[in-house]
């Protein structure tokens, strides 16, 4: 009963702070600013300049933007633009790389318990398992997944932070959970996330959810569209012993406040790999190699 009642409290907030959905595909976009203690992180700030104290908030702005850099340098043969602003920038992301390489915690992909595996297909993840004749999936992406910075500006006068002292990084995706039986032409379909309002509970105190349900339907099983003809059941209207049943009905296929700590883990693992990778990938159109 005190589930059920911390629940709803959960979603009483959840009411007053929705925001409109956007246009649905599976997966969906991507989250709002959660906190998970066991989560995956890292130092927020990603740039060098800020390791400098030399960000956006000290004034500062990098030579590069400078009109100096417009004037082109000796070709390197690939019949491209070169500048003494592409050689800076450049050695800015070569710094870039070696710094965000210095703070990865997750050389390889943390593992998923509970049976789940991993499927890859750029940034988009796939989890499955299967469970007594059914085919449970798990995906998300994990573009636009990180929050924005919500730091407060330092003041004037006020010491500058340490790269340790930093907020962490996290990134806390939407994710779409597909439950599937043999026999079903159908699939029962839930759009999840993590809400920002989400807090950890103190010692003693009855668990909270640190997930949520945003939407339910019925969709074609295998399916990547979410089918607007199909009847979508929004849970910010709905019954809560309903909505703490479909809870329920999750946590007994695996899908639970451990999942969902082990998912912002693995999600944040990944971003970061995918932003060292598309940092490389940067450094070498700029350097034509």
């Amino acid at each position: 009963m005190l589930k059920s009642v911390v629940r709803a409290v959960g979603a009483a907030v959840r009411l007053s702070s929705a925001a409109p959905s956007a246009a649905r595909a599976l997966p969906l976009s991507y989250p709002a600013l959660r906190s998970p203690g066991s989560a995956t992180t890292r130092p927020f700030t990603r740039s060098l300049w800020m390791l400098n104290n030399n960000g956006a908030s000290s004034g500062y702005r990098p030579k590069l933007l400078s009109s100096k850099a417009l004037n082109p340098s000796v070709s390197c043969g690939c019949g491209g633009l070169h500048t003494e602003g592409d050689k800076a920038f450049g050695e800015f992301l070569s710094d870039e790389i070696k710094e965000e390489k210095k703070i990865q915690k997750n050389k390889s992909l943390p593992k998923m318990s509970g049976g789940w595996e991993l499927e890859m297909n750029g940034t988009e993840a796939k989890l499955t398992k299967q469970l007594s004749g059914e085919k449970i999936t798990v995906t998300f992406n994990v573009n636009n997944s990180i929050p924005p910075n919500f730091e407060e500006e330092v003041e004037q006068g006020q010491q500058q932070k340490s790269p340790e002292d930093e907020p962490e990084i996290v990134s806390t995706p939407n994710f779409v959970i597909e439950v599937t039986k043999q026999g079903a032409k159908h699939s029962l379909v839930f759009d999840c996330h993590f809400p920002e309002d989400e807090m950890s509970h103190g010692e003693g105190e009855e668990e909270s959810d640190i997930f949520a349900i945003r939407e339910v339907s019925f969709q074609p099983e295998g399916d990547s569209d979410w089918k607007e003809t199909s009847y979508t059941l929004n849970t910010d209207s709905l019954d809560w012993a309903l909505y703490d049943h479909m809870m329920d009905f999750l946590a007994d296929r695996g899908v639970d406040n451990t999942f969902a700590d082990e998912l912002t883990e693995l999600s944040t693992a990944i971003e970061h790999k995918e932003y060292i990778k598309f940092l490389e990938d940067l450094q070498s159109f700029v350097n034509c190699k």
